[in-house]
């Protein structure tokens, strides 16, 4: 069975595990990097990151792109939002239509 978990800074995340969602604090890039491969290796099927551990990974991160799982979900952390999130869904649905798409706040 596919597991779902978050990885980030512990007052980004700590609300998921009452959503059982396995939580995985981590603040060190190196850390965050083994982290990261450990539960792509082991079923986990979507990784929810925050942004600003996403940016301090990415290289690590652009590795799973092209891989079926784990889809990997950028999601704000409670130093704010950067758009990093937003633009990677863009990006893959871009490359999934073939057209670019708006988002808007109408």
């Amino acid at each position: 069975m596919y597991k779902v978990a978050v990885m980030g800074d512990y007052d980004s995340i700590y609300g998921f595990s009452a959503l059982g969602v396995d939580i995985f604090p981590l603040d060190d890039k190196v850390l965050a990097i083994k982290e990261l491969r450990r539960l792509a290796d082991n079923e986990y099927a979507i990784i929810y990151i925050t942004e600003s551990l996403a940016a301090e990974i990415s290289e690590e991160i652009d590795r799973y792109r092209e891989r079926v799982t784990p889809a990997i979900i950028l999601i704000p952390g409670v130093l704010g939002n950067t758009g990093e999130g937003v633009s990677g869904v863009k990006k893959s649905v871009e490359q999934a239509i073939g057209s670019d798409i708006v988002f808007g706040n109408n």
